[in-house]
């Protein structure tokens, strides 16, 4: 018997539950990895939370739970020569990562995507690399960065923030990170310049950067964006991800939007020497625990699950 999480319904962390389950394993044209980490994203409890959410993912009935893991492959079924018993991978398997296997067709098709971990990396950094990766890389792509630039990152303190940011400095960009005060100290360790959200943003912005921002990046709602708009960006040079409210001109953009290639160019970086925070691990058994508190907004960095 194995282990899996599984969501029988639409809700909170409550709808939960660790499953034992008969062993899977690798068919022919598959393989199965033996997770090691699972990262956790904002994605994961939406879909869980909502069946409309759900929906845009093809996903309607009872489900597994997670989308980010890093494992070692451990059965190679018939036909398979991608992959090798033994191999270290890591990538995205939608609503399926946090459990003890995975089960993976091969070749590897979106919204799935498997690589080797390089050198180097360990597991927890590689689950958290995936959608994050992805999501900072579509999200700074949309804007064209210069070195010239000084950029407005809303949520920088987050899983996703902490790898936007770092990506902004390595394009020469001087960056604006907000946050709340208790993460002012973790933003200015990463290089940010920290700035408080809520109420008078722009105000703030202007007072940090007497000469003016030249791009925003959003990555919780449209409150940097907005703040951006009143302070001159042209929208063009504005990105937003994970919110549904579309501002007029301004890219709306994801993980789903990244270009080919844009996981290894963020494994790259990490590689050569960018920081992915792990804010905070847990057991399989305590996902509900895992899931509460990255809901709750107020980690530094990324969540990952120990099988």
């Amino acid at each position: 018997m194995s282990r899996t999480v599984v969501r029988d319904g639409f809700g909170g962390p409550e709808v939960l539950r660790v499953r034992e389950v008969p062993e899977p394993h690798a068919g022919p044209g598959e393989i199965r990895v033996a997770v090691r980490a699972a990262g956790l994203n904002p994605m994961d409890w939406q879909i869980a939370g909502s069946a409309r959410h759900a929906a845009r993912f093809g996903i309607t009935g009872p489900s597994g739970f997670g989308c980010d893991l890093a494992g070692v492959v451990d059965e190679v079924g018939y036909g398979v020569t991608e992959f090798a018993e033994g191999d270290r991978v890591y990538g995205g398997v939608l609503a399926a990562a946090v459990a003890d296997y995975v089960v993976v067709r091969v070749p590897v098709t979106p919204p799935n995507v498997l690589l080797r971990i390089p050198d180097g990396i360990d597991d927890a950094t590689a689950a958290a690399l995936p959608t994050p990766g992805l999501t900072a890389v579509a999200a700074l792509d949309a804007v064209r960065l210069e070195p010239a630039d000084t950029v407005l990152v809303g949520g920088a303190a987050g899983g996703v923030g902490v790898l936007t940011v770092q990506l902004a400095q390595l394009a020469g960009a001087t960056v604006i990170g907000t946050g709340s005060p208790g993460t002012f100290d973790f933003l200015e360790r990463l290089g940010a310049i920290p700035a408080t959200y809520g109420s008078g943003l722009a105000h703030r912005v202007r007072a940090l950067a007497p000469g003016g921002i030249t791009a925003a990046i959003d990555l919780n709602g449209t409150e940097t964006a907005e703040a951006a708009l009143a302070l001159g960006v042209p929208p063009a040079r504005i990105s937003t991800v994970a919110t549904e409210r579309r501002l007029p001109g301004v890219h709306a953009t994801g993980a789903f939007a990244a270009g080919p290639g844009a996981l290894q160019r963020i494994t790259d970086a990490v590689a050569a020497g960018l920081t992915v925070p792990i804010g905070a691990s847990f057991r399989l058994d305590r996902i509900r625990e895992a899931v509460a508190l990255q809901a709750a907004g107020h980690v530094h960095g990324k969540i990952v699950v120990i099988p």
